[in-house]
């Protein structure tokens, strides 16, 4: 009995220090953030994705908003629209007003309060939420931690365009900061809410950022992240082989097949929010052999969509007929039409070029030059012949949008959200990326977006893509899903938790491997 006693003290005692440790407690026995994590980026780092405001229309940006902001809603593991700063949300019963409740006692990385003005604020300066925008009739602040939208008429798609990346409206920033020291002032030290706080950049090469220990979410496992412009693929992956990296995005089949060779680094897929088509900029043009069906059936027939992803992607890209992801709600699933020089030729004889004909410039979405040089030779085989023009970023996303491109565009449509605003910046007149339209698809979608019976408006959206489809409006060719390469020091690069999503997000969960 004695024994019994003591061991039973004993085992009272372990317990005890345990608790008092903090062990039983998951938030007190979260180590503290070790360690440094280094990406090699295949693009060049742009200080304008280090504001909110500044997403207009692409992906890229997200890069940095997962580190260093955070939003009311936004995709996450499991949940496209995930509640994050705001803790709920509701929606009246005629569906125009939105009331969300935001999350209190959060600080931003200066120590700024987080309160409903901010959100007003981070609102209004976004500069790719026109759409968005334009439905709201008025932004009611009807407390420090609530925020109401009051809709001109019923959007069914608000939160699409709030919660998701298809803008950056629903991510928030410091108003009192930002008014002192002003946009520029802001680019050079932005100051977020997210899991990581800006520490330095030198523009166009590096930005390092180091983890927040107060984020209300969870805190990071990494000390440090860094991220390196490389533009090069043979360049990442010699880093990483190096060990200057631990992960490689974007790597070229051949680096990727070399990866595959080597058992001290890990192969891994990401992406599926990309879809590679193929545009033609001159068919509104009555002059042009664009203007032609046939000859942009002809373009679409004279590519090997199987044999582009087994060369560009080592076959992990799925060819389609549609621009927008199968995965995507209110997407018609389109098969590509099958790989036929043949009868690419066929079409272009019966439209009177009969031996071909010089269809000018073939711009390549930076920085996937070697898939429009691919593309190229598809095209010059049935006789359609193209000069190869690539182009920075930057300065190719100001030609495109201010309508300056002429001829075809190897493109990426990468907008979030589902089957409408997938659509809203290409098809409509009106769309930031839009050379030209169809009046009976613009009043389609219109109605389509007022459209609040799911049933119907379903309908309408499959109608838009059936008709996109018989018409050659475009030549989709792959959803993107690329490779890239981990180094041997990474336990969890959180590649793919939040599905489609082609980087590691969200941030707080990548991991090192312990020593």
């Amino acid at each position: 009995m004695h024994r019994r006693s003591r061991l039973a003290l004993s085992w009272m005692i372990v317990l005890s220090l345990l608790l008092a440790g903090g062990l039983a407690n998951p938030a007190a026995a979260q180590t503290k953030p070790e360690g440094e994590m280094r990406w090699a980026l295949y693009v060049t780092l742009a200080p304008a994705w280090f504001d909110p405001a500044e997403v207009v229309g692409v992906l890229t940006p997200f890069w940095v908003l997962y580190a260093m902001h955070d939003a009311l809603v936004k995709p996450m593991p499991g949940n496209h629209l995930t509640p994050s700063l705001a803790e709920s949300w509701t929606v009246s019963a005629d569906q125009r007003v939105y009331d969300f409740k935001l999350r209190e006692g959060l600080k931003f990385h200066n120590g700024d309060p987080f309160t409903a003005e901010d959100v007003k604020f981070s609102f209004l300066r976004a500069k790719g939420a026109r759409i968005l925008q334009d439905k709201v009739k008025e932004i009611e602040i009807a407390g420090p931690y609530r925020v109401r939208f009051h809709l001109h008429e019923p959007f069914p798609d608000f939160m699409t365009y709030y919660g998701t990346f298809a803008t950056g409206a629903g991510w928030i920033v410091p108003k009192k900061y930002v008014e002192q020291v002003g946009l520029d002032g802001f680019k050079k030290n932005p100051v977020g809410l997210g899991p990581y706080k800006f520490v330095s950049s030198t523009p166009g090469i590096e930005l390092v950022m180091e983890a927040y220990e107060g984020y209300w979410r969870k805190m990071p496992s990494v000390k440090r992240l860094v991220y390196k412009s490389v533009p090069e693929s043979t360049t990442r992956l010699a880093m990483l082989k190096r060990g200057e990296v631990d992960l490689a995005y974007l790597l070229d089949a051949p680096q990727a097949m070399e990866v595959k060779r080597d058992p001290t680094l890990k192969l891994v897929f990401s992406g599926g929010i990309g879809t590679y088509y193929l545009d033609f900029f001159d068919q509104w043009d009555a002059k042009s052999p664009w203007h032609d069906r046939r000859v942009r059936l002809a373009a679409s027939l004279a590519m090997d969509r199987k044999a582009l992803s087994e060369a560009e992607t080592v076959g992990a890209s799925r060819p389609t007929g549609n621009v927008i992801p199968r995965k995507f709600e209110f997407a018609l699933p389109i098969e590509p039409p099958l790989y036929d020089p043949a009868k690419a030729k066929q079409l272009l004889a019966e439209a009177g070029y009969p031996n071909g004909f010089d269809a000018g410039e073939l711009y390549p979405w930076p920085p996937y030059f070697s898939m429009g040089e691919s593309v190229g030779q598809y095209l010059g085989a049935v006789g359609i012949k193209v000069r190869l023009r690539t182009m920075e970023r930057a300065a190719f996303y100001a030609a495109l949008q201010t309508k300056k491109l002429k001829g075809l565009c190897v493109c990426i449509n990468a907008v979030y959200g589902n089957a409408a605003s997938r659509l809203a910046e290409t098809v409509p007149s009106n769309g930031a990326f839009a050379y030209g339209g169809y009046p009976d698809i613009d009043a389609l979608y219109q109605q389509q977006s007022r459209e609040t019976d799911r049933r119907k408006r379903e309908a309408q959206l499959h109608l838009i893509q059936r008709q996109l489809n018989e018409r050659v409006r475009f030549a989709p060719i792959m959803e993107y899903i690329w490779p890239s390469a981990v180094g041997p020091r990474v336990a969890d690069p959180a590649l793919m938790l939040i599905d489609p999503y082609p980087w590691s997000a969200p941030l707080e969960e990548v991991r090192l491997k312990k020593n």
